[in-house]
Order: structure tokens, then C-alpha cells, then sequence
């Protein structure tokens, strides 16, 4: 085959294979958009009772953390897993606890509801060494009653002992935050301990009354916006889940 002949060739299946390129591209790309549209359920329908979050940026977070951990799958298996909302997104982990294996599964504005939703996929599938978890005070900050958080939490601590019955599980009082929210956060507090008492998978972890003050709110030195702990704040949460962690984790 001549020169000539060859780049006539060249020139006829250049633009197909740039064609299939693209092609392919763009099923890539809307494989993706469906698998990412895919982790917010249609119509907000989500179980459970109570509140939901339901802002655009919320919306946003949760794709762009839920669709990275899809990629981490394999990366956080037999992790400790914890999971909740803000005050565990804002944690680093591996700066706190760096002689463990440890994956944060929290998105920051969560509520029971929407924790219970994403549980199974988001934590259970790790199949965790242990789990530790904080959720509830987003609920009642959106106006849910205590009463329906805790209902969630059952629902998320059933999930857990239906699939993963030896797996540990540290559950953590909901933290105190502005005056105005004491007695709900109480509430939830005394309702959660209902749910777990004499069962030995569940740990009780007493990340209220290590912050409260009199008045059973937060303290600005720990909690600059009396929500979410500063770096005092999480050094006690840390120095609180160390002596459950001696006894459940094996090294």
C-alpha cells in the first residue's frame, strides 16, 4: 500500500474512532450523573419521623461525600466508623487518633432521618471493627421533636444489630448547644439511654454532661459558635472514647 493510499485511510477512520471516543465519554459521564442523582431518593422520600435537611447545599455535600466514598469502599474496610453530621465531618480523625484505622461518615447538616437512609451503604458496608455514633441535635435544630429523633436512632440501632450483631457500637449523647435547646437535648438524651440500656453491643459514651454547663448549655471556650466543638471540645471527646476504645479495639 502506498503512501497516499494509507492516509486516505487514516483520514476516513480517524473521525470514527474520535466519534466512538466521544461516545464513550459521554455514557461515562452519564453513568455517573445517574449513579450521583441516584443517592438522594426521589420525592425526599425518606423514612423514619421528623425533620429533614433539605437545602441546596446540603443536597450538594451529600453527593460529593456519598459519591467519594463509594470510591473507598475497599479502602475503609474493618475501619472504625463514625458517623453523624458536622460536629463528626469537622473531625480529622487521623490527626486525633492516628494509631487507629478510622473512616468519618459524617456530612455536615444530617439528621436521623437522613443518617438512617444512607446507613446501610455509608457504614454497614465497611463491615466496621466499630462504630461510633452521633447524630440528633440537626433534628431538633429543624424543628423535630425529641420523640422522633430517638425513634430514628432505634431504627438506625436495630439496623445495626439485624446486620452487624458482634460489631460494637458507641452511641454518644447529643451535645449541648444554645440555652434554648437544654431540656430537648435532655430529652433525647434520656430516650436514647432507654433504647440502649443492658444491651452490651451499645456503649453509652457521655458527651453531654463532660460539656454542659448549669444551665445545660455549651461553653463558648468549647464551642466558639455553641454548636460545633473547637479544638478543646474534640480533645475531650477523644479523651472520652479512648478507655472504650482500650477495651473493644484490638491492636
Amino acid at each position: 500500500m502506498n503512501i497516499f493510499k494509507s492516509n486516505i485511510i487514516k483520514a476516513a477512520i480517524l473521525p470514527l474512532v474520535i466519534g466512538l471516543m466521544l461516545a464513550g465519554s459521554q455514557i461515562s459521564h452519564s453513568q455517573d450523573a445517574v449513579i450521583t442523582d441516584s443517592l438522594w431518593p426521589a420525592n425526599d422520600e425518606f423514612e423514619g419521623k421528623g425533620a429533614l435537611q433539605k437545602a441546596d447545599w446540603f443536597k450538594k455535600l451529600w453527593q460529593q461525600r456519598r459519591s467519594q466514598w463509594k470510591k473507598d469502599i475497599a479502602k475503609d474496610q474493618g475501619a472504625i466508623v463514625f458517623a453523624g453530621d458536622s460536629i463528626t465531618h469537622g473531625w480529622n480523625l487521623e490527626k486525633y487518633f492516628p494509631n487507629l484505622k478510622v473512616a468519618n461518615r459524617g456530612i455536615s447538616g444530617d439528621t436521623t432521618r437522613q443518617l438512617l437512609y444512607r446507613f446501610k451503604e455509608d457504614v454497614i458496608t465497611l463491615k466496621p471493627t466499630a462504630i461510633v455514633l452521633l447524630i440528633g441535635t440537626n433534628d431538633l435544630g429543624l424543628g423535630g421533636t425529641p420523640e422522633e429523633a430517638a425513634e430514628n436512632i432505634g431504627a438506625i440501632l436495630n439496623q445495626i444489630k439485624s446486620d452487624l450483631p458482634k460489631t460494637p457500637v458507641i452511641v454518644c449523647k447529643v451535645m449541648p448547644r444554645q440555652p434554648q435547646f437544654a431540656e430537648k437535648i435532655k430529652r433525647l438524651n434520656a430516650l436514647v439511654d432507654k433504647l440502649v440500656e443492658g444491651n452490651p453491643q451499645f456503649i453509652r459514651c457521655d458527651t453531654y454532661n463532660i460539656y454542659a454547663d448549669e444551665n445545660g448549655a455549651a461553653k463558648k471556650e468549647e464551642f466558639p459558635d455553641m454548636l460545633h466543638p473547637n479544638g478543646a471540645g474534640y480533645q475531650k471527646w477523644k479523651a472520652a472514647l479512648e478507655p472504650i476504645f482500650a477495651k473493644i479495639v484490638k491492636n
